[in-house]
């Protein structure tokens, strides 16, 4: 089996440095949709230097990119074939605000593999702290189709039950013909997101855009509507990946306030309003 579940659960955890720029906070938030417009105050709290703040989720690509997707499969006792990989889920913990530079160090594990039948689950933890203590610890959930079925635990249900009501905030947020494009040159590299053959292997039409790129824009979307821009409010972030987004299409993000948190779906407004994030939950002081 490419998965060896034992293997991959003892493994030695991997433990490396990253480093960021003022320079690679500003080219992530280019590619989540930030500056526009491009002279808007609001927008350039995510492009000028010297106004900058972070959003939270460029947690997920700092100093490297992706790393709970490439890198984890990587690791002891992990085999597989690129083109069965989904990223199925994110979790994000912030334990303080995220510096605009930095260098820090990173841990990374496999902390769970689950059975869900016809696949194998992979949960990639990053523990990421710097000198003055820890940062955050990203969770992915890794989809590995074809893998499952030797009779592990299915483990828990990620699935929520939907807010009751109608959303207190609606947004919609268009995507860029390039926007995966430029979204990848922040570390990702999977050519799912670029190849055009690559994705056709995998399943799909043409190149979808990165999960992630949904999930950063999505906590944008929030930061921006209901905690009045400021990114420091933000405690945690966890989303399931529902479906694809395909570049050019419109995302619908709907938001429901919470005691203490905001419920959110997403979905594609030019699909009949297909599922792209669902059970979300930004968590928020």
């Amino acid at each position: 089996m490419p998965i060896d579940a034992a293997k991959a659960l003892a493994a030695e955890p991997r433990t490396g440095e990253i480093t960021w720029t003022s320079k690679d906070v500003q080219l992530y938030h280019l590619g989540i949709g930030a500056g526009r417009p491009a002279t808007d105050p609001d927008e350039l709290r995510y492009t000028l230097e010297s106004r900058l703040h972070v959003l939270p989720s460029f947690a997920t690509v700092a100093g490297s990119g992706a790393p709970g997707v490439i890198s984890g499969l990587s690791l002891p006792g992990i085999d597989v074939e690129l083109a069965k990989v989904l990223h199925g889920g994110q979790t994000l913990e912030l334990h303080r605000p995220i510096p605009a530079t930095g260098t820090a160090t990173t841990t990374g594990r496999i902390a769970a593999v689950y059975d869900k039948g016809k696949a194998a689950v992979l949960v990639m933890r990053t523990e990421v702290a710097d000198a003055d203590g820890p940062l955050w610890t990203n969770d992915s959930q890794i989809f590995v189709r074809g893998e499952g079925g030797w009779g592990g635990d299915r483990g828990p249900s990620a699935r929520l039950d939907p807010p009751s009501g109608e959303p207190d905030r609606t947004v919609e947020r268009g995507i860029r013909e390039d926007q995966a494009l430029l979204y990848r040159l922040s570390g990702d590299w999977n050519p799912l997101h670029a190849d055009p053959e690559f994705a056709k292997v995998a399943g799909f039409e043409r190149p979808i855009l990165h999960g992630l790129c949904t999930y950063g824009m999505t906590l944008k979307a929030v930061v921006d509507t209901l905690l009045d821009g400021d990114v420091g409010r933000v405690r945690a972030y966890s989303t399931r990946f529902a479906g694809v987004v395909y570049p050019g299409e419109t995302l619908r993000i709907r938001m429901w306030r919470q005691d203490g948190s905001a419920r959110v779906a997403v979905s594609a407004v030019e699909r009949d309003d297909a599922p792209v994030l669902a059970d979300t939950i930004v968590q928020h002081s």
